[in-house]
């Protein structure tokens, strides 16, 4: 693996870490506001990541195959989502209002809720991983640039996630040590997704665009199942729709402009 591939990944943990490590200079509990705006612009930069730098691609790719150069795009963004749905189900995890879903365990609510955000980065990484190795077979779609737009654009919206992890864990009881390395830890899993999706794709080269539309798929999942949620709850208000608008257009503008 090169350096440009190596630095790629570990560009969205290292979003995840400083944000992670916001809760030695921030209060105890996070604002609701504040939860709803820092929701909306990660749900922003995911959405957009997905369009621009995943389903668009995946499209371009097969645009020898006329009105149905649709059809990779279809296929892999669904089973994206049902794949991310299934790892929703058989994964036991807690959301930030304290919802568990997955099977019963005896796992501790600070774990279950490192768990939650972990399922968030597993698509994440996917979708770098993916790129880079788009680029690296050669693929004239894809350049290193765009690679590197979209590890920025979600290395951007890591920071406020690391945070919306860390922060709650403090308020829980653990130590602010304790709670940034518990979210650093929920961030590791972004470059090991995406070393293994390039390690894998490299093999299937020839269904990348399935792989693009994939990624795109469960980043979606994780906006719709996670995030919209977590944006609108408490008092109505339109901070995190705000955000969600701030977040797409940045990503969106990252992308054309520098990939």
């Amino acid at each position: 693996m090169n350096f440009l591939i190596a630095r790629g990944l570990l560009i969205p943990f290292l979003g995840t870490s400083l944000g992670a490590a916001l809760v030695f200079f921030m209060k105890r509990e996070l604002n609701v506001k504040l939860q709803n705006m820092l929701s909306g612009f990660a749900a922003g930069v995911m959405v957009a990541a997905s369009v621009w730098s995943l389903l668009i691609p995946s499209m371009e790719m097969v645009s020898d195959r006329g009105k149905l150069a649709f059809i990779p795009a279809a296929v892999g963004f669904c089973v994206g989502m049902i794949f991310l749905l299934i790892l929703d189900k058989v994964v036991p995890h807690m959301h930030l209002d304290e919802s568990q879903e997955g099977p019963k365990t005896s796992l501790q609510k600070t774990t279950m809720m490192v768990l939650a955000v972990t399922l968030h980065n597993i698509p994440e990484g996917m979708a770098v991983g993916i790129l880079y190795a788009g680029w690296d077979s050669g693929s004239a779609q894809i350049t290193e640039a765009g690679a590197l737009t979209l590890a920025l654009g979600i290395a951007i919206q890591n920071f406020p996630e690391g945070a919306i992890i860390s922060m709650p864990l403090h308020s829980k009881g653990l130590s602010k040590a304790k709670s940034c390395w518990y979210g650093i830890l929920s961030g590791i899993v972004e470059p090991v997704a995406g070393l293994l999706t390039i390690l894998l794709a490299s093999h299937v080269i020839s269904i990348l665009p399935y792989f693009l539309s994939f990624a795109a798929g469960a980043m979606i999942f994780v906006v719709v199942e996670e995030l919209v949620p977590e944006m609108s709850e408490g008092e109505h208000s339109n901070l995190g729709t705000i955000m969600f608008m701030i977040g797409f257009v940045l990503m969106m503008i990252l992308d054309v402009a520098l990939g």
